[in-house]
């Protein structure tokens, strides 16, 4: 399995609840067919620097996987065809990257489960 991350970005003008389930989507493809969703990183509502579909905001998140590349392609797909979705991109990780952004992460982990 390899690492990926995938950006996306949704219409703005979503409920939360339109949001979480588009995210829990994109999540449950990626676990049913093998591959393993990371963290989710949502940063929330963004000003684009352009008009994008005739709207000028949109919600992003950021998704780390594990999975096959055709896992990842299906995952493109069906963000292409997704209609709150604005746009999005799918990028496998350097193993490096990887590696390094899950020895960052390990500390602050181990430091929530300890109670710290």
């Amino acid at each position: 399995m390899r690492p990926y991350e995938v950006m996306i970005i949704l219409d703005a003008g979503l409920e939360e609840e339109a949001i979480r389930s588009a995210i829990d989507r994109a999540t449950e493809l990626i676990r049913s067919r093998g591959g393993t969703p990371g963290s989710v990183d949502r940063w929330g509502r963004r000003r684009f620097a352009y008009e994008l579909k005739h709207k000028w905001e949109g919600y992003y998140v950021v998704l780390r996987a594990e999975a096959e590349p055709s896992v990842m392609s299906e995952l493109d797909r069906v963000l292409f065809l997704a209609d709150e979705v604005l746009r999005h991109k799918v990028i496998r990780l350097p193993d490096d990257v990887a590696a390094a952004a899950s020895k960052a992460a390990a500390p602050t982990a181990s430091a929530e489960a300890n109670g710290a």
